[in-house]
């Protein structure tokens, strides 16, 4: 074992007695990845598009507007923060 050298772990090939189901079983996969369309497609204007797509199928409208209007409030607080000065929207 030299000094600048870091010790490797130990690799088994332990396989389960009695496991009959597909694929391996120590797999670790996200719990929603079957039905999110933004996961395997390359380059950030595909998950941009796919996820603007995703928004507009969404059957649940109360959710739309609940996101609408945070993203309303966080504008607006960010407009505050930076001293931006709203009366030029209003004559």
């Amino acid at each position: 074992m030299g000094i600048l050298k870091t010790r490797k772990n130990k690799k088994y090939d332990y396989k389960p007695r009695f496991y009959k189901g597909e694929g391996s079983p120590y797999e670790i996969k996200h719990k929603f990845d079957d039905n999110r369309k933004t996961i395997g497609n390359p380059g950030l204007k595909g998950k941009f598009n796919n996820a603007i797509e995703d928004y507009k199928e969404n059957p649940n409208e109360e959710a739309n507007r609940r996101v609408l209007i945070v993203i309303a409030v966080l504008v607006l607080i960010f407009l505050f923060i930076i001293d931006f000065d709203l009366t030029i929207f209003f004559s």
